[in-house]
């Protein structure tokens, strides 16, 4: 071959595989006669493979040098690939000056490489209306003209800034022709970088699950600058599912790195991504700081289109931190016109919104700000319909059509579940419906009856319900799963051996819990969305004249519970949530610190004042007229943890506690009477475990007893499928802010919380003797233990919210097994055992 021929393979390769036309353009180089034109070609491919690999100004002295030797024709060459390099230097304006020079020259496929770059450079420019144009003009040709390389580039680009205008549709079909057109032609990197592309508008589309599975695939065959860009799609994504504070440490280690590495354009880009991170994570001052950090950047660079979305941002966070001043108002309709006219609808529809919510606390009309994003309604992010139909909610509440904003609540909170049923992951669902809270405050705050107010409030919790939530079978999760039980077991072990340290195990620990987590986040929902199960009239029939339900919720900052009894729904304003949250944390510290001294008289008195207090709020405006019925508990928030028995109203008398009316609902229609498959079972290291254990197998002879080495995870999982009647007994850690490896500890490990999402058909009576079992994340109590299960089809859970003292908890179980066996209900039989402060933590959940 040639030197020229040699020269010219080497800048086609820089765009398949930018590492080995590095090293062969440098190597070229090297031999190559100073003065031949091929050296010139060759720097090209230099710089282009330079850029992709983090060494971005190395890249652009390479092409500078090649301009400098060159001339005519051949600089109009270089003066193209010198496009994309400043203008990921953030030198926008100088690319489109370089574009200019070489456009006039340059003729056929040169020209349409061209159109590329500078389509790419108004992309990034911010000019988005003028980059799609130049784009789609130059599509035709360069589909006729078999050139993958430029027609993979051209298409993803298009695809972007069609992703950008809010044209998610479109792009995705342009996304994906990039990809097929990239790996038809070998074109590895080219398609990778499609692929990326492709996960960003199925993240902005709300499709989480896909876009973490596009990403995956397609980070391992991008290079260094590619890599750094699908992060910070990353990053927007985690912000999408409600993972800002994951996202935050993400994006900033993604800044330093491009920081590092010289990409200006990708700094301005990250600082604004990271903005948005801190906003949703609550730090609104934070956020405000960041956005003008990235505002200047954006300015510095001249990317006006950038630096209103910048000011966009700082629109978010002032409201966020309370401003509804009529300067503001002013402020948001200028912005909102801005955006719409560069190009960003979504953004435009968002400040649009605000600006109509700031206009109707100033109690001024806000109809014609809310009629250019009554199309946002039904198209777009969540996130944005779910604010598009709360903002039609308040105007049409202002004008007094009661019924039309009920019917725009009820609208957005469609939008919001039909956006959970992406997910497979129950954190993420959960997080997603968090999305329909407002509407749903608003909701409660509209409601003019107890049965209103409980309907809807029903309807709040049914958001983040899944439809099925077992997940698909994942080998490699499996897989993971078992090594991580395997490490937990084996941990003293690793430590003795030679050069194994506490921190490099808990580092390998961490990376297992994160490719768990990450394979689990991958998860598609079912995408069918399911009945709530809840009706008034069949809640009440169910109750019937021997239980009544107690409903708590949240309007604003006051408690309310709903009561149904006899046919009847009450509403009853209980006071101050915060001071409930005080008394339930004295609560439990209380008893925590009694469990850890017995005989402690100030743990003792603690304990007392506080639930005393509690039961006042709580339990004693609202049992008048209840007489001696057996409760059905829903409660809220903090309420999830607290331990119920403890206050004096319900000593001895029955309860269970539910997630919600309808999942009270579903339990009770779960036949747990059987007593055909009864499984006992006892954990290592907990010394009366094995005494429980042998005491229960003389109520049930017929048990399944699995204690020592043969209750392992797997024979455990294993005799819970099916099971009527399961006892476990082992000692219990709940995980805070990472509920899905909250776990039990058995022989070979722990069984997790995420290996009870894979059983098929799970017990329908389930005991767990075991420390902070009945705990659930953040108040949720879907995400927990006792959740999952009941979430899963299981009957009734007795677990702990508290730590369980060892010695005390074979006689509880005893006393409450026994009652079981002579026929009592699960929560009639608990009620009757004697308490003392070690088992003061269990309770009933499910249908009792």
């Amino acid at each position: 071959m040639t030197a020229g021929g040699e020269a010219e393979g080497l800048v086609r390769l820089a765009a398949s595989d930018p590492v080995l036309a590095y090293e062969r353009a440098n190597a070229f180089l090297a031999r190559s006669p100073s003065s031949c034109a091929a050296r010139v070609v060759a720097l090209r491919a230099a710089g282009l493979a330079a850029k992709e690999l983090g060494l971005l100004e190395e890249g652009i002295e390479r092409l500078q040098e090649a301009l400098a030797c060159s001339e005519g024709y051949e600089a109009a060459l270089v003066r193209m690939n010198l496009v994309g390099l400043l203008s990921a230097r953030g030198d926008c304006q100088g690319a489109l000056a370089e574009a200019v020079r070489a456009e006039g020259v340059l003729r056929g496929r040169d020209a349409n490489r061209l159109a590329a770059n500078v389509a790419c450079a108004l992309a990034r420019a911010g000019r988005l209306p003028e980059a799609e144009a130049v784009a789609s003009q130059a599509l035709p040709r360069l589909r006729q003209n078999h050139d993958p390389v430029t027609l993979t580039g051209l298409l993803t680009n298009l695809g972007l800034a069609r992703a950008l205008r809010g044209d998610l549709g479109t792009a995705e079909a342009t996304l994906s022709e990039a990809v097929a057109v990239g790996e038809a032609a070998g074109l590895g990197h080219m398609a990778a970088m499609a692929r990326g592309n492709l996960a960003f508008v199925a993240s902005r589309r709300g499709d989480v699950p896909r876009a973490l599975r596009l990403f995956a695939a397609a980070e391992p065959a991008l290079t260094r600058e590619r890599v750094a860009q699908c992060r910070f799609d990353v990053g927007e994504t985690l912000i999408q599912a409600g993972l800002p504070g994951e996202a935050r440490p993400l994006l900033e280690a993604t800044l330093r790195e491009v920081t590092a590495n010289g990409y200006r354009c990708d700094i301005a880009d990250g600082l604004l991504l990271l903005a948005h991170a801190e906003l949703a994570d609550g730090d609104a001052e934070r956020a405000a700081e960041t956005a003008e950090r990235a505002r200047a950047v954006f300015a510095d660079q001249e990317r006006t289109g950038w630096t209103l979305l910048a000011d966009h941002l700082l629109i978010r966070a002032r409201w966020a931190a309370g401003d509804r001043s009529a300067v503001f108002l002013r402020s948001v309709v200028a912005t909102a016109e801005r955006l719409h006219e560069r190009g960003w609808a979504e953004a435009s529809a968002e400040a649009r919104i605000i600006a109509a919510r700031v206009a109707l606390a100033l109690h001024r009309p806000a109809g014609h700000l809310l009629e250019p994003v009554s199309r946002m309604r039904d198209r777009g992010p969540a996130s944005l319909r779910a604010a598009a139909w709360h903002a039609t909610a308040l105007e049409r509440w202002a004008r007094r059509d009661h019924g039309g904003a009920r019917d725009a609540i009820e609208e957005g909170l469609r939008a919001v579940e039909e956006y959970a049923e992406v997910f497979g992951a129950l954190e993420l669902r959960a997080r997603a419906a968090g999305l329909g809270d407002e509407l749903a405050q608003l909701g409660l705050q509209m409601a003019r009856s107890p049965r209103e107010l409980l309907s809807m409030e029903e309807r709040r919790r049914a958001l983040p319900r899944p439809a099925s939530l077992r997940p698909p079978r994942d080998p490699a999760r499996a897989a993971a799963l078992s090594e991580l039980r395997a490490l937990s077991s084996q941990r003293a072990s690793v430590l003795a051996q030679d050069g194994t340290s506490e921190a490099s195990v808990r580092e390998r620990l961490r990376r297992l819990e994160a490719s768990i987590q990450a394979r689990t986040r991958r998860h598609q929902g079912s995408g069918r969305q399911h009945p709530t199960g809840f009706g008034a009239d069949r809640l009440v029939s169910a109750l019937g004249s021997g239980r009544a339900l107690l409903e708590y919720l949240r309007i604003g900052d006051e408690l309310h519970a709903v009561t149904a009894c006899d046919e009847r729904l009450h509403r009853f304003r209980l006071g101050s949530y915060a001071d409930v949250v005080d008394d339930v944390r004295l609560a439990r510290f209380a008893l925590k610190r009694l469990l850890e001294r017995a005989g402690d008289s100030h743990a003792l008195k603690g304990l007392q004042h506080a639930c005393q207090r509690l039961d006042e709020v709580l339990l004693a405006p609202v049992l008048n007229g209840i007489a001696e019925r057996d409760l059905v508990l829903s409660p809220i928030g903090c309420l999830h943890g607290l331990p119920w028995a403890a206050l004096p109203s319900l000593k001895g008398r029955p309860y269970t506690l539910v997630p919600s009316a309808a999942t009270w609902l579903r339990a009770r229609a779960v036949d747990a009477s059987r007593r055909e498959r009864v499984v006992l079972i006892a954990g290592p290291g907990l010394e009366h475990a094995e005494q429980e254990v042998k005491a229960l197998s003389r109520l049930f002879p017929q048990a399944r007893t699995l204690t020592g080495t043969a209750a392992n995870a797997e024979a455990v999982r294993d005799a819970l499928d099916g099971a009527d009647l399961v006892h476990l007994a082992s000692h219990g850690e709940f995980r805070d802010g990472n509920a899905l490896f909250s776990r039990l500890r058995l022989a070979d490990g722990p069984l997790m919380l995420c290996d009870l999402e894979t059983l098929d058909a799970p017990p329908r009576l389930l005991v767990l003797s075991a420390c902070d079992a009945g705990r659930a994340a953040d108040g949720d109590a879907l995400i927990g233990m006792a959740g999952v299960l009941l979430a899963l089809g299981t009957a009734t859970v007795i677990a702990s919210v508290n730590p369980v003292r060892d010695d005390e908890a074979p006689g509880f179980m005893t006393a409450f097994h026994t009652g079981l066996a002579a026929g009592l209900p699960p929560a009639r039989a608990l009620a009757a055992a004697p308490r003392t402060p070690g088992v003061t933590g269990f309770s009933c959940f499910g249908a009792g």
